[in-house]
């Protein structure tokens, strides 16, 4: 007798962590149900999905979708829409909001304002704070909490904790892996007179490679005193990229596609602000450097650090302009396009954007494409060509800093926990996202 799924998944080729190939897969109440399922199987719906590839859904790790208090940049609704158009499965947001998400009020209000209104899967970082640091142990382990996040640099928001004291109150006390901006407070007030009225170029001399790397070095410094477990979030440099390699038993770390795509100066010479981050884009030794760290194995994940501002915001005349950029609907395609120009593997992309996740994160049930996981799935065309435009782009801020790119690579299918949510550029399905589980979260 034939098997029966809720969907099936016909000849797609599936890359995961046994390696690449044609397979069908069948779900069941929005769980992977098996694969390698006979083509006489019968399905409530079924997908055809010859030649075309089936990743394991892919996980941003660092998003702020600015709810709530800054909502007219971008919600939990609009954020997640932009992802879920990118082929984006899950996401993880930051806490700088306003106000902060550091309690267990305002983080369980954030939970309530996403369930069934995001699109896709979701978790929540709270903010780490010289205050709450008793409160850690018990709000990181909430149902829905990615962890900490700390700011040892300030960026946008008032979450800051420069200083090695807060530092250390903190990860003494907490358990699971805590994330970090890694930038030297001290260093950037230090050289603050190193900004240029009008000339975003000068954001990378403000900022500066020795800005990110004591901060870093600080950090694993701690991290060790205590024996507790580090993110270095969008590293910039070619020297963090060193040093973190010889500490990789405590400190895992984040690239991001602007770092890997853009440099300086021509960046800022052709986008002017809409190129202006935190940590900053930085020449192209830097970029080589980080991509030295995807082949060798240093970088752990990428994330989007999707951070949009509108227009005008970002029109203002640096330095009162606002540092941040969209990217998580431009995540996918921007990284295909690197996968077919011979810049890493589409394994080796797996790895980082849903694998890595799963990994440094202990998350429950994603990551992979095996029997009992959550049916998320990543569909793309790596043959399809397409203009990366500002129009197409779901987010409310409206713009990209690849609008008018040509790119190789294309998500064409959105699967959460088995409900098809994009397909083909269009949203099909109604918001439906849940918590992200994680084994360190799991309560009885």
């Amino acid at each position: 007798m034939a098997q029966t799924f809720d969907l099936l998944l016909k000849s797609g080729t599936v890359v995961n962590q046994d390696g690449e190939g044609v397979r069908n897969i069948g779900v069941t109440a929005g769980r992977i149900a098996a694969l390698d399922v006979p083509d006489d199987a019968s399905a409530g719906e079924v997908i055809d999905c010859k030649g075309l590839h089936i990743l394991p859904g892919v996980i941003d790790t660092q998003v702020h979708f600015r709810e709530p208090g800054l909502t007219h940049k971008e919600d939990l609704e609009t954020g997640s829409r932009s992802a879920v158009m990118g082929g984006v499965t899950a996401v993880f947001e930051m806490p700088n909001t306003n106000p902060l998400t550091i309690t267990e009020e305002t983080f369980t209000a954030k939970i309530n304002a996403a369930h069934h209104r995001m699109h896709c899967d979701f978790a929540f970082f709270i903010g780490g704070t010289r205050e709450n640091y008793r409160d850690l142990p018990e709000l990181e382990r909430a149902p829905g909490c990615s962890g900490v996040k700390v700011f040892i640099g300030s960026s946008t928001g008032s979450l800051l904790v420069e200083d090695d004291d807060g530092l250390r109150h903190i990860l003494s006390a907490i358990r699971r892996r805590a994330s970090f901006h890694a930038e030297d407070e001290y260093r950037l007030n230090e050289r603050k007179n190193l900004r240029i009225e009008g000339d975003p170029r000068s954001h990378p001399v403000w900022r500066d490679e020795m800005a990110a790397l004591i901060a870093t070095k600080r950090l694993v410094g701690i991290a060790r005193e205590y024996g507790k477990r580090i993110h270095v979030l969008h590293i910039s440099t070619k020297e963090e990229i060193a040093y973190l390699r010889d500490h990789k038993d405590v400190a895992t770390c984040e690239a991001t596609p602007h770092h890997l795509t853009l440099a300086a100066p021509e960046c800022y010479e052709r986008l002017g602000t809409r190129a202006q981050m935190n940590p900053p884009v930085r020449d192209a030794t830097h970029r080589e450097a980080i991509w030295q760290g995807i082949s060798q194995g240093i970088v752990d994940v990428l994330g989007s650090d999707h951070a949009p501002h509108t227009l005008d915001e970002k029109g203002k005349t640096y330095p009162a302009s606002p540092s941040g950029m969209t990217g998580v609907q431009t995540l996918v395609p921007i990284m295909l396009d690197h996968v077919n120009a011979g810049r890493l593997s589409l394994a080796r992309f797996v790895d980082l954007s849903s694998a890595g996740p799963a990994r440094i994160f202990n998350i429950a049930c994603k990551g992979r494409i095996a029997a009992g996981y959550d049916a998320d799935f990543t569909v793309v065309d790596m043959k399809r060509s397409e203009t990366i435009r500002n129009e197409d782009n779901a987010s409310r801020a409206g713009w990209t800093p690849y609008d008018g790119v040509k790119v190789k690579g294309w998500p064409v299918g959105t699967f959460v926990r088995g409900r098809r949510v994009m397909w083909q550029g269009e949203l099909v399905a109604a918001s439906g996202g849940e918590p992200v589980r994680f084994m360190e979260t799991l309560k009885p």
